[in-house]
Parts: C-alpha cells; sequence; structure tokens
C-alpha cells in the first residue's frame, strides 16, 4: 500500500485515525503498531517477520548494553552483533544476487540466483534500528525498555518504506509521551495534501514524459538531455512529496519527523545541494560513518578515503546495480573537485553561473541513476556528451517541449520556494485565510480523480 493510493486515503487512513483518537492513551502505540503491520502486510505480509526480527534483535541488544555499559569490551561487542545482524540482513536480500550475478560475469561460473522480492523499505527500517543501537552505546539515547514502544518506533507506517529516515533521538519523547492538538493535525493535513499533489500531479505527469523519452530508439543531444531533465524532476517531487505526506501523517499523530528536503535545485554548488537532498540519509552517513572515519580532521589519502567510502555506499544503499555505484561516485567526485579548487572559484562568479554549474552538473547524474543497464546507459550518456553523432534538435523534442511547456514552468516554480512564501503571506487573520483549504479541497479533488482514472502512478523509491 502507498499513501497516493485510493484505498489509502479513504479507506485505511479514516479507520486508523478514528481508533487512534477514539483509543485512551495507553493505547496508542498499540493501535499504531498493529495498523503499521496491516499497512506493511497489504503488499508483503511474510516480511512482516523480518521487520519484527529486526526490531526484537535491537530492542534486546540496546537492553543489553545498558546492562553492561561499565564493562570494559563487552557493550562494543554487543553493538558490533547488531550491526552484523542487521548488515546480514540488508545485504542477504538486497545485494546477494548482485554479488552471484556479477560473479557468475567475471568467474564464468552459473551460480544460481535467488530471485527473492525485496522487502519494502528494508534500506530504510535497517538504518532506523542500528541507529537505536549505536546511540544508546554512545549514551547519546536513553534505552528503551517497553517493547511494544520500540516496535511502534521501528514500524510506523507514515514513514516506514520511504523515510524520511527518523532516528530513535529525534522520537524518543513522543514515542513514550505525545499530544496532539488541532493546529497540529491541520498542519499535518495541509502538508499530506501538498505532499500527495506533488506526488500525484506533479512527478506522476513528467514522470511520463521521461518514460516516452527513455523509450525511443533514436535521440538528439536536445531529447537526451530534455529526458534527464524530466527524470530530475520526476525523482524530487516524488520523493520530497512522498516525504511531505510522511512528515504530515506524523504531525496528525502526533510525530515530529525531521525535514528531508529544502529546495534543493535552488543551490549554488553541489555540497549545497546535497545538504538540502534527502537529508536524512546524508546526516545518517556523516554521523555513523564519515564522523567515525575521522571525517575531514584526518589528511592525505584517509580524507579522499572516507569522502569517497561515503559516496560509494550512498551509491550503493540505493540500489544493487552498478549504475547506483557510478552515480554515488560521480557525486563524490564533483564534492571532490569543488573542495580542491572549484569551490573557491565559484565564490568569484555570479549567483545565476553558480546556479547553472549545478543544474549541468546534475543532469548526467539523473541518467547514471535512472538507467540501470550499462549498454542503454553508455548510449544515452554518449548522445548528452555529443558523441556518436547524434543530432543536435529532432523533432521528438520540439514536440514533448511543446506539449510540456506549461507543465514545465509549473514544475520550476514548484521547485522554489515561491508557492511556500506565498502560502506563508496569508496569516491566520487574515481575509485571505479561507483560500488555504480552498487549494486543499482542489488538491484532494484533483489527485482524487487522477488515481480513480487509474493513470500512470508509479513509486520510485519503493524499490530501495
Amino acid at each position: 500500500m502507498v499513501f497516493s493510493s485510493l484505498t489509502f486515503l479513504y479507506v485505511f487512513l479514516p479507520v486508523v485515525l478514528l481508533v487512534y483518537w477514539l483509543a485512551p492513551k495507553g493505547l496508542k502505540n498499540m493501535i499504531l503498531l498493529i495498523a503499521s503491520l496491516l499497512f506493511y502486510a497489504w503488499g508483503e505480509p511474510v516480511y512482516i517477520t523480518i521487520m519484527l526480527f529486526s526490531s526484537l534483535v535491537d530492542y534486546s541488544h540496546g537492553l543489553l548494553i545498558e546492562k553492561y555499559r561499565q564493562h570494559p569490551w563487552l557493550p562494543k561487542l554487543i553493538l558490533l552483533s547488531s550491526v552484523c545482524i542487521n548488515l546480514s540482513i540488508l545485504f542477504f536480500f538486497k545485494y546477494t544476487d548482485f554479488v552471484l550475478h556479477n560473479l557468475n560475469a567475471w568467474l564464468g561460473t552459473n551460480l544460481a540466483l535467488l530471485d527473492l522480492p525485496l522487502p519494502i523499505g528494508i534500506s530504510f527500517f535497517t538504518f532506523q534500528t542500528m541507529s537505536y543501537t549505536i546511540d544508546v552505546y554512545r549514551d547519546a539515547v536513553p534505552v528503551q525498555r517497553n517493547l511494544i514502544n520500540f516496535a511502534t518506533y521501528v514500524t510506523l507506517f507514515p514513514q516506514l518504506i520511504a523515510g524520511p529516515i527518523v532516528r530513535y533521538s529525534e522520537v524518543a519523547r513522543e514515542i513514550d509521551e505525545r499530544t496532539i492538538s488541532w493546529p497540529g493535525f491541520y498542519a499535518g493535513i495541509w502538508r499530506l495534501l501538498i505532499g500527495l499533489g506533488k506526488k500525484v500531479l506533479l512527478a506522476n505527469n513528467i514522470g511520463l514524459l521521461w518514460e516516452e523519452i527513455s523509450r525511443q530508439t533514436s535521440l538528439s543531444l536536445a531529447s537526451a538531455w530534455l529526458g534527464a531533465a524530466a527524470f530530475g524532476l520526476q525523482i524530487y517531487f516524488d520523493f520530497s512529496g512522498y516525504s511531505d505526506m510522511a512528515i504530515g501523517l506524523g504531525r496528525m499523530l502526533g510525530f515530529n519527523f525531521p525535514e528531508n528536503f529544502n529546495y534543493p535545485y535552488i543551490s549554488q554548488s553541489i555540497t549545497e545541494f546535497w545538504r538540502r537532498w534527502h537529508i536524512t540519509l546524508g546526516s545518517w552517513f556523516r554521523d555513523y560513518v564519515y564522523f567515525p572515519l575521522g571525517g575531514s580532521r584526518v589528511s592525505g589519502f584517509r580524507y579522499w578515503r572516507n569522502l569517497f567510502l561515503v559516496w560509494f555506499l550512498t551509491g550503493f544503499w540505493h540500489g544493487a546495480a552498478w549504475n547506483f555505484i557510478l552515480w554515488g561516485l560521480y557525486m563524490g567526485l564533483l564534492i571532490a573537485v569543488e573542495r580542491l579548487f572549484l569551490a573557491k572559484l565559484l565564490r568569484r562568479v555570479s549567483r545565476p553561473l553558480r546556479h547553472l554549474y549545478v543544474l549541468l552538473a546534475l543532469m548526467p547524474s539523473w541518467a547514471l541513476f535512472a538507467i540501470e543497464d550499462l549498454t542503454q546507459l553508455r548510449a544515452y550518456l554518449g548522445i548528452m556528451l555529443g558523441l556518436g553523432g547524434a543530432r543536435l534538435v529532432d523533432p521528438v523534442f520540439v514536440y514533448y517541449l511543446g506539449n510540456n511547456a506549461l507543465l514545465g514552468a509549473i514544475l520550476l516554480l514548484a521547485a522554489t520556494p515561491f508557492f511556500a512564501q506565498l502560502a506563508r503571506r496569508v496569516k491566520p487573520k487574515s481575509r485571505l485565510r479561507w483560500l488555504q483549504p480552498i487549494v486543499l479541497v482542489i488538491i484532494l479533488f484533483l489527485t482524487t480523480a487522477y488515481l480513480v482514472a487509474d493513470t500512470y502512478n508509479p513509486f520510485l523509491y519503493f524499490r530501495f
């Protein structure tokens, strides 16, 4: 089940909210746990056991770390056990076939692939549970002694399958005690429906353009760049829209989840872009991988090793395919070049030129991210770089650009704070405050009509 479905919006969510509101305070976490398990079981009932096992592993390891905290080496061994179990589960389901496939290709073997379905959201909830045991080991959070409360944190359906990656430290107090107010609930509805509109009305429609261009057997340079731009906009509105919905649902239930996007396309450097894009993943790798390795405090080989290791892992986290690894290393290379000399040069040029640099540098990265077949990827990147004799412009480009001009203009504005700034000008006591609920009703109506028509409605991060 996904948030952008009629079943979720008109059946699951209203029933859960009604039962949750009517339940006494002591049963609210139990209600959320049951609802979250039902939400997950809708798509993959068998894999509930994996999520519950992961919850039990980190719950018990947290208790053991707390119990033996004064021991000179046992807490570190317990932490190592937790990390190894979690990464083993993630590796087995997500990366085993990738390794077997490459061994067969390199060594000429014929090892049978497992062909296991990927448990939905495993990359997200694995990182969440690991952050808990690591923070307990660091004595950064209090240990959770109530198994129901801890399982509620792990399985919490608003952020279960696509984040944001919510660390236990960020919701520890709210897991035990939270309040639901009408202003918070209304803010949650607003955020939920804005995210729904971004996902269904914007991401889905520009995604159709990418689908059409990616199916073409012959492209011009302009068409290839248009396709990459369409995918870049699709993945932004798809993922940030889903994050908005998750944050809004959290507010409706009394939780305050961290922000995951902050208008990344207005960035003036790739370094800034990654401070604004998938913020919770970047901060997770920074705090649990980059800093423990020494971060930027070390010099020479170790400094560059840390940087490229983090970006290799960032790419590999997104998917068990070489294109994701190449995508991560490409991003790491851009950041490395900025740290070496480019950042100083960028500060000397105007903001429009810095912004143009970011957009041009990002376009090849979206081709790397979108195309898993390396042969097709090489051909597509060759066209983008003007290799292979591709034409500069073709009728395909003119046709698709003209048909999507209005949508493109809306997307470009929506990728900036423009609409958010307009909304903030409507004060609670303003005469225009009635516009907000009207906007919400219009968004709900349009998205419902779109979903009733059973049109194109993928979710790109569902596979991670």
